[in-house]
């Protein structure tokens, strides 16, 4: 189901939103480059373009319910949700949300992770897009992607706003539309 949506934004948004990004390197251990996107959250005219841009790509895509992942997608989900004019549904980890869920577990680099969503957040109604701030391994979104479809709903399209392409996690999400605004190639 890869379709247009599945490649980065264009070159002049990736080379601007890259450019507010701050490089934190040897985070969270050594040899690691962690992307931090509260330097771009912060600059007002980045974040109204981060948002205008993954806006511009989803608008027509009839959306009724924005799933965003804890804590950093929250940041771009909700306000998403609002421009959209549908609903938000976040996605936590265990023991987060108050009402019954459902949950899936996902392999991560050294052991395991989960992700939950209330069990009436999402109905056969709804036409989904999921958003996260990064993509690296893609456990936590495909974990996503496989709770949304299992309460019935489409899932429109899934939108990073950080590919990390050297680790793979765009393999996990072939079956979705899927793109990144910016996307790093290696390390």
């Amino acid at each position: 189901m890869n379709n247009s949506l599945s490649s980065s934004n264009s070159p002049a948004i990736d080379e601007y939103l890259r450019s507010r990004i701050r490089d934190i390197p040897d985070f969270p251990k050594k040899g690691i480059v962690f992307r931090d996107i509260t330097t771009l959250v912060a600059d007002p005219e980045a974040f109204k373009k981060t948002i205008d841009a993954i806006y511009d790509r989803c608008r027509e895509l009839n959306i009724t319910k924005v799933v965003a992942i804890e804590s950093r997608g929250f940041i771009f989900g909700s306000i998403l949700a609002y421009r959209l004019g549908c609903g938000f549904v976040p996605v936590r980890k265990p023991s987060k949300l108050p009402y019954e869920t459902v949950k899936k577990e996902y392999t991560l680099e050294y052991g395991t992770g989960t992700v939950e969503m209330h069990v009436d957040a999402l109905s056969s109604d709804d036409n989904v897009l999921v958003i996260d701030d990064l993509l690296a391994t893609g456990g936590t979104l495909r974990a996503t992607c496989d709770l949304v479809e299992q309460l019935g709903a489409r899932i429109a399209c899934v939108a990073v706003v950080i590919e990390l392409s050297f680790l793979g996690g765009q393999d996990r999400l072939e079956d979705y539309n899927y793109f990144s605004l910016v996307r790093y190639d290696s390390e």
